[in-house]
């Protein structure tokens, strides 16, 4: 099953992006190199709760 999480730019903590994981393929917190619209730059994204 598929579980939906937000993911939060780690510079300046904003939530920008929505999307799904699967738990049991990654059960550790996911992160990804996304554009984030406040910063104006590509930086790394983590999961959050």
């Amino acid at each position: 099953m598929r579980t939906r999480i937000t993911l939060a730019c780690t510079e300046c903590k904003q939530r920008n992006y929505n999307t799904t994981k699967d738990k049991k393929t990654h059960p550790e917190r996911m992160e990804m190199r996304k554009y984030c619209r406040f910063c104006r730059t590509h930086t790394v994204h983590k999961e959050t709760k």
